[in-house]
Formats: structure tokens, sequence, C-alpha cells
């Protein structure tokens, strides 16, 4: 099983719409990105360079995909 690291937002963003989310779209605390085909909303920390492990691995749940999946995207 391969290692999670944290990420940039913008890698972050760009691994999510290889998945087919869209945005960023402002809102609240954090942005957020939307997946128009299932309608699921993934919350996205624009305040912070980096995105923690434990954040991705939340995502990654969410999302549904196994880590191996996310670290190929």
């Amino acid at each position: 099983m391969s290692k999670l690291t944290p990420l940039k937002t913008h890698e972050l963003i760009s691994k999510l719409r290889k998945l087919g989310f869209e945005g960023p779209f402002p809102g609240g605390r954090h942005s957020r990105m939307v997946n128009l085909q299932t309608g699921q909303i993934v919350p996205i920390p624009i305040h912070s360079k980096e995105v923690g492990v434990g954040l991705i691995r939340e995502i990654i749940r969410q999302v549904g995909i196994s880590r191996d999946e996310w670290i190929e995207l």
C-alpha cells in the first residue's frame, strides 16, 4: 500500500477534476467541488497552502475510491 502525502490545494483540485468534480465554487468557510453526475459535494480548504493527510484520507473515503486509485490520479 502506497503512502499518502500532503498535497497543495491546486493538486487536490486537479485530482478531483479527474474524478469528474467541477469547481471550486465559493461558499461559507470553504470552497466546494461538486460532481454533477452524482450530486456529491466535497469541501476544499482554499485558505491553507497544503491539505493534510487526514483530510485527504477523509476525501478519499467520501469519494469512494481506494488509496492506490487516488495516488495513480
